[in-house]
């Protein structure tokens, strides 16, 4: 391809954003990020308070986010924060130790045959679903893999043909099941439905299965974690100030019309020409939301195509608070509590994190989540209630709200449509219309698997 096209980049999140920097590395310079908040870093939003950062978005990474990792190394920086742990809370307050046999007596059996399914989830992963944990999605419902390996930072190109991971498609529970391993839910579940994720009982295993893969769970049990002391957000804004061309901000997109070869994008009442045109913001949104974010389908000249796959597309409402403690109820520790973790229990806190521990004029986050796939959506402010009140009984109560955000998060399709092709179809459309499809709907919800899929999106068609 001409590395003088016109390329215009739709986002400045971690996808957007590293879009910009694998063009650039390729020889490709005439790009241009639209992004229309007033910051980038997409979900990854770190705000002040105190004199220090906090999270409102993602909080940690693993050394396989490699990735993440180009970034650093682009930009000169490093994960530099402070070391993170956990523990752990019923649903009544108590503080538990629900992996550690000797507090546990009488669930030593079934801790044993857990311990035994992760080992044995672990080998079919490696033998029976070999090529699950490549990036992306495309091949897996006709039973094939294409991409880059996982395994290593060199991430080397492999294709191979196995129609196992079709079981990909269940949820994650039935694939747990189907391969005997259902215990091994009781690992995989803290860092995936306590970050947002959805529940194992509607979400495809693939998701859960691609994000969380074994080198990944085990850093997240292990707590190998990285952490960047001013937060997050800012390895997309240290990536912004190395680009050769930095995200336009407050860049409002009215419109955008492709013809003639040509892509003609209205932002700000002004009309763009591009070549091409890659989209990491959402392609939709069902329902219009209180922020008025909008799904492309509402301001692009969009296909019938790319309306009838767009519209299966659904996402998790997830909320998180940021509220200030007493110094005497603030909580020692962040804490899971697995109780709230299951659709029975939906609205209820499922995680706080304490990010500063040598200080207690800092903020604690809650997370939690109002929507499943089979019941009605918890309205915000009951949801907002119901957390706060969660607080109180795990003995650390909020003494005020100072932040508080619902975004749009983890856009993904369920079961039905991801055995049906979805993606396959989509992937079968990169390039159609001088469109190409990135952001978090083609890999996963987290930073580093929508900047590995931006690198792949580059590297096979640029």
């Amino acid at each position: 391809m001409d590395k003088n096209i016109r390329i215009c980049i739709v986002g400045g999140g971690p996808a957007g954003l590293s879009a910009g920097m694998y063009l650039e590395q390729k020889g490709y310079t005439n790009y241009t990020i639209l992004e229309r908040l007033d910051r980038v870093g997409g979900k990854c939003w770190s705000p002040h308070y105190n004199g220090r950062r906090y999270e409102m978005g993602a909080i940690m990474g693993v050394p396989s986010y490699y990735a993440v990792h180009d970034v650093e190394e682009f930009c000169g920086i490093t994960h530099d924060g402070p070391k993170l742990n956990r523990n752990y809370k019923d649903g009544r307050g108590n503080v538990i130790e629900p992996f550690e046999p000797k507090k546990n007596i009488l669930k030593i059996p079934r801790l044993l045959k857990m311990k035994k399914q992760i080992k044995k989830l672990g080998e079919l992963l490696e033998t029976k679903y070999q090529g699950y944990d490549v990036n992306g999605h495309r091949g897996v419902s006709e039973g094939r893999f294409e991409g880059f390996s996982q395994k290593s930072a060199k991430r080397e190109p492999i294709s191979g043909v196995n129609p196992n991971l079709k079981d990909l498609a269940l949820p994650f529970n039935e694939f747990c099941k189907k391969n005997g391993v259902e215990l091994t839910q009781d690992v995989w579940i803290g860092p995936y439905t306590s970050f947002g994720y959805g529940y194992f009982d509607e979400i495809p295993a693939a998701y859960v299965l691609k994000y969380l893969d074994f080198q990944t769970t085990m850093n997240f049990v292990k707590v190998n974690l990285w952490t960047w002391k001013n937060g997050t957000q800012f390895i997309w804004e240290s990536l912004n100030d190395h680009l050769k061309n930095p995200a336009r901000l407050n860049s409002k997109i009215e419109k955008v019309e492709r013809k003639d070869g040509k892509v003609y994008v209205t932002v700000n009442g002004q009309v763009e020409e591009y070549d091409k045109i890659i989209v990491t913001a959402p392609l939709y949104i069902p329902n219009k939301r209180a922020d008025g974010q909008i799904g492309m389908v509402d301001y692009f000249d969009a296909r019938q195509d790319e309306k009838d796959l767009f519209s299966k597309i659904d996402y998790e409402r997830y909320d998180v608070l940021a509220v200030e403690t007493k110094p005497e109820d603030h909580p020692e520790i962040s804490y899971y509590v697995f109780d709230n973790m299951v659709p029975e229990k939906l609205g209820h806190l499922m995680v706080y994190y304490r990010r500063w521990k040598d200080t207690k004029d800092q903020v604690i986050t809650t997370y939690s989540l109002r929507k499943h796939k089979n019941s009605a959506e918890i309205p915000y402010e009951t949801c907002k209630k119901m957390v706060l009140d969660d607080l109180k009984t795990m003995h650390n109560p909020a003494s005020n709200v100072i932040n508080e955000w619902s975004v749009y998060y983890f856009p993904h399709v369920f079961s039905e449509d991801y055995a049906a092709g979805w993606y396959e179809k989509v992937e079968a459309m990169q390039g159609k219309y001088d469109t190409y499809y990135a952001g978090e709907i083609m890999s996963f919800g987290d930073m580093d698997e929508t900047a590995e899929y931006s690198r792949e999106l580059v590297e096979r068609f640029f």
